[in-house]
């Protein structure tokens, strides 16, 4: 330790400037340190953008690839969809020719029936609503479907319109409802019978005749329908010429599996090779500004290590050098200029009495 007041003062100055020194190391070491942190945020973010940018890149360029070939497939569905439907309108007009041909000798024989029918019955002066479907079906069912078009008849006649006469009227009694009953009883019923007598009691030979005539036509038109049915179940489509059609149509679907090939193909190629490609292009691009902030990054990361090395070998000579005397407390520049003080006002002659006199100061 110094023993005169000018080596007291030399070792407390020489403490003050290398503490001011480490504090200027230190201070550099943490400006290095944030501009490093800044440089590592800042490469990140530049990989960062550069890593969307590939990825950005390479998704519209896939979906471009996929979008073009899609809209080929669907023209070409567009138009496979038009010679279906070409080849199933031909089906059909080839199925309705046929039904044509084959029913129309059903159809000639029921023209002839409905024209020898009305002859008899005109013979014999029978009324024309005698001919009808409907007049056999009340008078002469012989059918099921006749029966059943009786059976709906009755219930329309004697249930339901009864009933929708009854609810219609604004003060509804059981009475009405009974009269209404009653009348359309003798209403409907009476001018069922009356008609019957008057049309069997006088035609009734005619009318028999005339039943065999409506049997034969119903029995055509079930054929009829029977041949219809069949036609249009029969799965054997060589009778109406579709072979146009059908090669339209497998040439379309070759057209339609050989665009889809090609989009596997294509889009198997982009990632195989176009995609690794892209990649590097963009890379290539930010490659000089992703190697100035390295280099950056690099040359600030080894000034730091250096300061860092300095900060620490400054602060273990001052700890060695000045603070096994000073201690802790006073390693402090301003706390040193005020030990100074007071060494060279007289205060103190060493260290020591100045630390004593400046905490009594503190203290007091």
């Amino acid at each position: 330790m110094a023993q005169t007041i000018e080596d007291c003062l030399v070792f407390l100055n020489e403490a003050r400037d290398t503490l001011d020194e480490l504090a200027l190391l230190e201070e550099q070491e943490k400006q290095l340190g944030q501009e490093e942190a800044h440089l590592e945020e800042s490469l990140e973010a530049e990989k960062k953008i550069m890593t969307d940018t590939i990825q950005k890149t390479v998704k519209k360029r896939r979906e471009e690839i996929r979008l073009t070939y899609e809209k080929e497939m669907s023209k070409v569905q567009d138009q496979l969809k038009k010679a279906r439907s070409k080849r199933e309108k031909a089906k059909n007009e080839g199925v309705k020719d046929r039904i044509r041909e084959e029913t129309a000798p059903l159809w000639e024989e029921i023209r002839d029936l409905k024209v020898q029918h009305k002859t008899l019955m005109r013979q014999n002066h029978v009324p024309g609503y005698c001919q009808s479907a409907l007049y056999y079906s009340l008078y002469f069912p012989h059918y099921v479907k006749e029966y059943f078009q009786l059976l709906l008849l009755v219930l329309f006649f004697f249930l339901a319109a009864p009933y929708g006469v009854y609810w219609l009227i604004p003060e509804r009694k059981p009475l009405y409802l009974v009269m209404i009953y009653v009348a359309d009883i003798l209403l409907i019923g009476g001018g069922y019978i009356m008609l019957g007598n008057r049309t069997k009691l006088l035609y009734m030979e005619t009318l028999r005749e005339g039943r065999k005539y409506q049997d034969q036509i119903l029995s055509n038109r079930k054929k009829i329908k029977k041949i219809t049915a069949g036609i249009r179940k029969d799965r054997n489509e060589s009778l109406y010429n579709l072979e146009k059609y059908d090669d339209e149509i497998s040439r379309l679907q070759q057209e339609m599996s050989d665009v889809a090939t090609k989009q596997k193909d294509a889009l198997n190629a982009f990632e195989t090779v176009t995609k690794n490609i892209l990649t590097d292009e963009i890379e290539h691009n930010y490659q000089t500004r992703l190697e100035q902030i390295q280099d950056k990054h690099r040359q600030v990361s080894e000034e730091l290590r250096l300061v860092m090395q300095k900060v620490k070998e400054k602060r273990l000579y001052a700890t060695d050098h000045y603070g096994t005397y000073l201690g802790k407390e006073f390693m402090d520049s301003q706390k040193i200029v005020e030990l100074c003080n007071i060494v060279r006002g007289g205060k103190a002659a060493n260290v020591s009495e100045a630390i004593a006199i400046y905490q009594e100061q503190i203290t007091s």
